[in-house]
């Protein structure tokens, strides 16, 4: 602690016998004494003042040592460690990201930033012992099929993100794994495909010609291991888990049994939620776990604390990613998305419908190529849409009560036919009990999911897929839906938008 010092030109006041003491100009009042016309009071209010300046300056001082640290701990793990790019690319294949463009600062005594808008492919494996020749030796002869550090095979997840500082928004658009579309020398089969025939290049090459032919900047590949991994290291995330989860394939030693109901799961609970199929909806309804998932991540974890402690991290995943951004890149990245509000954090999903039985030999999710090019102006800024907002008649709304008051969807309905929305079902309650309904537009019409806000005069939209894929627009009903409040009519604002806005 440091000890405050005496000015030098400070004289001690000189004491003298049988007389009071005399209080010069600029010195303290004692406790009995008059000030003297002139003299000034002793000022305890700038005292204070002057501490919190202090305080202040300290917290200020504190906060740029810890920035300064950080950029020099990234800045020696840029430059020392290991190359992020577990697999070498070939010209031909690192053609294909965008040529390499630069797209943040340097690396300096300052954490980097992101310069311009950048897409990046995420690829997510599961790799067994099956699925590769050439096995590490301790795991060739256990006697079921155990999960290898690799990223070859088919990709379990494909995601395409968007990071735009210019819009300060960030897009997750969730690829189904069984997208049936054309692979290079391939021909058309299912997308996942892609990384077992050409790794991430053939990848991002399929991925932007199934999307129009946006353009792609950089890869990632996790495996589940660096999924887990990466969890466990952020402290866990708290979940809604929709509903009882059992499984067990002692093939794999994979073992699912998780309870329904709000908790905190580790990286290997996760990994459960993630990966367990058995639903109605297949695929599909593992990819809208994932997004609950990351929003959860995102909300929970995503902070200026998370950059800060960026070495330790990417030393915890580091050989379970393989990627061509440069650790600099990274930190770009994070520390943008860790800004971002949650409001401006936007989840898609390839729009599309499941193949009809005995329609293919496989099952397939085949995508709607003009609803695909609306979603990508809109949300990519990438071509044009002649798309038009729908008439409120014909959009199609699912209601699913978190409330269990049946008062709560009567009065929904009355005040969505009230404002001219014909076409409105009751669909499966939503476990999750919430205290702000969600309006959640399924194939990122907002215009319609804003306009449905405001008929019913409460609740939040999301740009999401968590609710029923059935519809348009899904309205999940929380607490505020009992509050009473006046009618809202229908204004000329909700009526149908001229082109560029996108609709299902």
């Amino acid at each position: 602690m440091r000890v405050p010092v005496k000015s030098v030109n400070q004289q001690r006041p000189t004491k003298k016998k049988a007389q009071p003491t005399k209080p010069k100009a600029g010195q303290p009042i004692k406790a009995g004494q008059s000030p003297k016309p002139g003299q000034p009071r002793k000022k305890k209010p700038a005292k204070r003042s002057k501490g919190m300046r202090l305080l202040f300056m300290a917290l200020s001082l504190s906060g740029i040592a810890m920035i300064s640290a950080t950029a020099g701990a990234l800045l020696a793990v840029s430059l020392a460690s290991t190359p992020l790019m577990q697999r070498q690319l070939s010209p031909s294949e690192a053609s294909i990201f965008s040529k390499g463009d630069r797209f943040s600062t340097r690396m300096s005594l300052q954490l980097p930033a992101l310069t311009r808008p950048v897409n990046i492919l995420v690829l997510g494996t599961k790799v067994l012992t099956t699925d590769v020749g050439n096995a590490p030796e301790h795991l060739k002869n256990l006697p079921y099929q155990a999960l290898v550090n690799s990223f070859e095979g088919l990709t379990d997840t494909m995601l395409l993100l968007r990071f735009d500082p210019e819009s300060k928004k960030v897009v997750v658009m969730s690829i189904p794994r069984d997208t049936r579309t054309y692979i290079a020398n391939h021909g058309m089969t299912k997308i996942n495909e892609a990384n077992y025939y050409g790794g991430p290049a053939l990848s991002a090459k399929s991925v932007s010609e199934l999307l129009g032919g946006v353009g792609i900047d950089r890869y990632i590949t996790i495996n589940v291991q660096g999924v887990q991994a990466l969890v466990d290291a952020l402290g866990g995330v708290t979940v809604h888990v929709p509903k009882d989860m059992k499984y067990q394939d002692d093939s794999q030693r994979l073992y699912i049994n998780l309870k329904a109901g709000r908790q905190q799961l580790d990286g290997n609970k996760v990994l459960q939620l993630l990966r367990y199929r058995h639903d109605e909806n297949g695929d599909i309804g593992r990819i809208q776990r994932q997004q609950m998932v990351m929003r959860a991540l995102m909300e929970q974890s995503l902070n200026p604390t998370t950059v800060a402690r960026f070495p330790s991290l990417l030393g915890v995943v580091q050989s379970h990613i393989d990627t061509n951004l440069t650790v600099e890149e990274l930190v770009a990245l994070t520390g943008f998305a860790s800004q971002v509000n949650r409001s401006n954090t936007k989840m898609l999903m390839v729009p599309g419908e499941f193949s009809s039985p005995g329609e293919y030999k496989a099952s397939y999710w085949l995508p709607n190529p003009d609803r695909i090019k609306g979603m990508m102006a809109q949300y990519f800024n990438f071509g044009t849409s002649t798309l038009e907002s729908p008439d409120p008649a014909s959009i199609k709304i699912a209601i699913q009560d978190s409330t269990k008051q049946t008062k709560s969807v009567e009065t929904a309905m009355s005040a969505l036919d009230k404002a001219g929305y014909g076409n409105v079902y009751e669909g499966q309650e939503w476990s999750e009990p919430l205290s702000v309904t969600r309006i959640v537009a399924e194939w990122g019409d907002v215009s319609s999911a804003e306009a449905i806000r405001r008929a019913l005069g409460f609740g939040e939209v999301r740009i999401e897929n968590t609710g029923d894929l059935r519809s348009d627009v899904t309205i999940q009903l929380g607490r505020d839906a009992l509050q009473p409040r006046k009618p809202v009519k229908r204004s000329t604002s909700d009526a149908p938008q001229p082109a560029n806005k996108l609709s299902n």
